[in-house]
This record gives C-alpha cells, sequence and structure tokens, in this order.
C-alpha cells in the first residue's frame, strides 16, 4: 500500500477512534450522586423535582435516587437546614417550620441540594438567586439555579474548591 493512502487511512481511522471514544470519556467526567429521600415524607416529590431541576442546568454531576446514598433527606418539624460533610455527602432536613410560613417545598429542596453540590448561603433577596433562600419573598417560587450558581456547581465538580463549609449545618433563617 502507497505510504500517501497509509497515512489518510491511519487518519481516517484515528479521527472514527475518537469520534466514538469521546462521548464515552465525557460521560465517564460526571459524577453521580445517589439520594435517599425515603424518609422525606410529604417532601419526596420535591425533593425529586429538585433533583431534576439541578440534573437540567449542570452537566458535572447527575442527581439519581438510591442506595447507598451520598445523601440523605429527612423530613421534621424544624427550619430546612443542611450539614454537607464534603462536597456531594450529607444531610438535608425538609423542616416543615419553612413550608408551614408558606415557602415553596421544591424551591427549599433546590436550595438545600445546593449546599450538598457545594454552595453557601448567598442572602441577596433575590427571587432569581436559588441561595438567596429565605431572604426573598414567601412568593417566591423560582426553584432553578441561576446561571452563576450552575457554574459554581460544575467547577467544584471539576474540582473548585467549594465555598460551603463542610460540616457545619446551614439553617436559612
Amino acid at each position: 500500500m502507497p505510504r500517501p493512502l497509509r497515512l489518510a487511512l491511519s487518519l481516517v481511522l484515528t479521527v472514527a477512534f475518537l469520534l466514538a471514544t469521546s462521548p464515552a470519556q465525557a460521560a465517564a467526567l460526571v459524577q453521580v450522586l445517589r439520594y435517599d429521600a425515603g424518609r422525606s415524607a410529604e417532601f419526596r416529590a420535591a425533593v425529586d423535582q429538585a433533583a431534576q431541576i439541578w440534573n437540567a442546568g449542570v452537566g458535572n454531576v447527575r442527581l439519581v435516587a438510591g442506595t447507598p446514598a451520598h445523601f440523605v433527606v429527612t423530613a421534621d418539624n424544624g427550619w430546612p437546614r443542611t450539614l454537607p460533610t464534603s462536597l456531594g455527602r450529607g444531610t438535608i432536613w425538609m423542616g416543615r417550620q419553612a413550608t408551614s410560613q408558606g415557602y415553596n417545598a421544591v424551591r427549599i429542596a433546590a436550595h438545600e441540594i445546593g449546599h450538598i453540590l457545594g454552595l453557601p448561603d448567598r442572602r441577596t433577596g433575590l427571587c432569581s438567586d436559588l441561595m438567596s433562600g429565605s431572604s426573598a419573598p414567601v412568593s417566591c417560587t423560582n426553584a432553578n439555579p441561576s446561571a452563576a450558581e450552575r457554574a459554581e456547581v460544575d467547577r467544584n465538580f471539576a474540582g473548585a474548591a467549594p465555598l460551603v463549609e463542610f460540616g457545619q449545618v446551614h439553617v436559612d433563617r
């Protein structure tokens, strides 16, 4: 086989190989986090919806219901709070006190998952900022993270140092 033909064939095979393996390599970079919402009582649907909101917004992490879990979600009568123990791990309490005051359960769940994903509270008072939490009006039902919040989560799971404090309970009150 003539040398130019061998080079062309080699190039075609290399490109075909890269095209075939690149999606698999990209998928391997996504970190899957399992959550257990089995004890979240009436908040189960809100937690599942919040996980899907995060899945639609970020590329480096995917949240799936299952065990063994990286983080657990429990319902109680207190104020919502999160104890992130490390990036992607911890405990969320979906406190009924906030929903009894009129706060939106899906927004609460998405906000608390944000702590698990490495985001701190940022009491901006803006409904457009998910991590503004209860500083936004009770009427705020926006459960979608802002572009900046989504980008920060992707950076966290790409190796950046998360700004949230691990080992500390985050109570948004």
